[in-house]
C-alpha cells in the first residue's frame, strides 16, 4: 500500500482541519499524535543507542526524561532480553522443553521470579518438574509479601473454579497445554495465525496473551514464522490508534498497524526523521502495535485534549535508569550483525 499524506499548516491542526492518509483506497484523518508517533519511535531508539554508549544525557524531551516507556523494537526491552538470554538460550532445545521454560517465564513475566525458581531447582526442566514443588516455593514467596507475577499486563486468575491460587491456575494450564501435545501442534503450524489460535483455544488465554505468547516463543527455534504476517492490537494499542486516526473503527486496527509498518520507511522520511533501524532490521508488526500503546501513553502528556478509548490520563511509572545497557542478544535465525547495533 502507498503511503499518501496530505501536509497541512500547525494552524489548521488547531482548527481541526486535520490532514489524511489514504488506505486501500480509504481515507482516515491524522491527528497531530500520528506525527508524534513517529516521533516518539526515532527518539526512543536514539535513546536505546545512547544509553548503550553510555552517552548522557540521552534525551533532552522532558516527557521521555521523566516517564517510562518501553523500546521502540519489543526485543530490546529487559524482559524480552533476559526470556532470549536466560530463559530460551541456555537449557535444552528439544520443543517440549523450549515450550516449557518460555512459558513457565512469560505465565509470570518476571525476572525475579524465574531467579527465585532456579535458586530452588537449579536446572529448570519439564523433566523434572513437579507441581506440588513450584507450587510450595511461590506460595512460600507471596507468604512473605513477594509479588510474582510482573504488572506489566494482568493474568487472569482462573475464575470460580480455579484454582485457590492463581498460578496454580496457571501451572495447572501449562501441563495441560504439555500434555495436548501443544509444542508439537505449534512446531507443525503452518503460520503465526495458526499458533495464535492454538494458543487462544486454552483456558486464560485471550487474545492479547496469545499473541504475546506466540511472539515469545518465536524468539526459539520452536517455530520460525516471520514478525510482518500477522498482528493483534492490543487494549492500549487501541488507544493510541484512536489519537492517531480519530475516525478508525476497532476493526480497521489490524489494517492500520500494517499500513504503518509497510509504509515506515517513507513516512518517517517524509517527516524528516532518519528511518528507525535495529541493525538493519526495520519495526516489525509487533513493535508498531507496541509503539501505538507506548505512544498513546506519551500523548497523555503532549496531547491531553486528544482522547482515546479508555480515557486513561495519568503515566503511571517514572523512568528510573538501572545502569548500563549489556550487548543485546537476537535469535540466531534473525541473522542480524551485532556490530551494526548503532548504524
Amino acid at each position: 500500500m502507498q503511503a499518501v499524506l496530505f501536509h497541512t499548516r500547525p494552524q489548521e491542526y488547531a482548527n481541526n482541519k486535520l490532514p489524511s492518509v489514504k488506505i486501500a483506497g480509504r481515507a482516515f484523518r491524522v491527528s497531530p499524535v500520528f506525527q508524534a508517533y513517529w516521533q516518539f519511535a526515532a527518539e526512543r531508539h536514539l535513546v536505546f543507542r545512547r544509553r548503550l554508549q553510555e552517552t548522557w544525557p540521552v534525551t533532552n524531551d522532558p516527557i521521555l526524561l521523566k516517564y517510562k516507556f518501553t523500546n521502540a523494537y519489543r526485543v530490546l526491552d529487559r524482559t524480552s532480553q533476559y526470556l532470549i538470554g536466560e530463559v530460551i538460550q541456555k537449557g535444552d532445545q528439544t520443543p517440549v522443553e523450549l515450550f516449557y521454560r518460555t512459558l513457565l517465564f512469560k505465565l509470570f513475566n518476571k525476572i525475579e521470579t524465574w531467579e527465585l525458581l532456579k535458586r530452588h531447582f537449579g536446572e529448570i526442566r519439564f523433566a523434572s518438574h513437579r507441581f506440588e514443588f513450584i507450587d510450595h516455593v511461590l506460595t512460600d514467596a507471596l507468604l512473605k509479601k513477594q509479588r510474582i507475577y510482573s504488572g506489566a499486563y494482568i493474568m487472569p486468575s482462573g475464575g470460580a473454579d480455579g484454582q485457590t491460587k492463581k498460578h496454580r491456575s496457571h501451572l495447572r494450564l501449562l501441563e495441560m497445554m504439555i500434555q495436548e501435545d501443544v509444542p508439537k501442534r505449534l512446531r507443525e503450524a503452518k503460520s503465526m495465525e495458526e499458533a495464535f489460535r492454538i494458543l487462544l483455544s486454552y483456558p486464560m488465554i485471550g487474545n492479547f496473551l496469545a499473541y504475546q505468547f506466540v511472539t515469545d516463543l518465536n524468539y526459539s527455534d520452536l517455530t520460525d514464522y516471520s514478525e510482518r504476517e500477522f498482528v493483534i492490537p492490543g487494549p492500549g494499542a487501541l488507544d493510541g490508534l484512536k489519537k492517531c486516526f480519530p475516525d478508525m473503527a476497532s476493526c480497521d486496527a489490524p489494517e492500520l498497524i500494517r499500513f504503518m509498518c509497510d509504509n515506515q520507511e517513507s513516512l518517517q522520511m517524509e517527516l524528516g526523521l532518519r528511518p528507525v533501524s535495529l541493525c538493519g532490521r526495520p519495526l516489525q508488526l509487533i513493535d508498531c502495535q507496541n509503539l501505538f500503546c507506548e505512544t498513546d501513553k506519551y500523548a497523555r502528556v503532549a496531547f491531553p485534549g486528544i482522547e482515546g478509548v479508555s480515557g486513561r490520563t495519568r503515566i503511571k511509572q517514572s523512568f528510573r535508569a538501572t545502569g548500563p545497557l549489556l550487548s543485546p542478544v537476537f535469535p540466531a535465525k534473525w541473522g542480524l550483525d551485532i556490530n551494526k547495533i548503532q548504524d
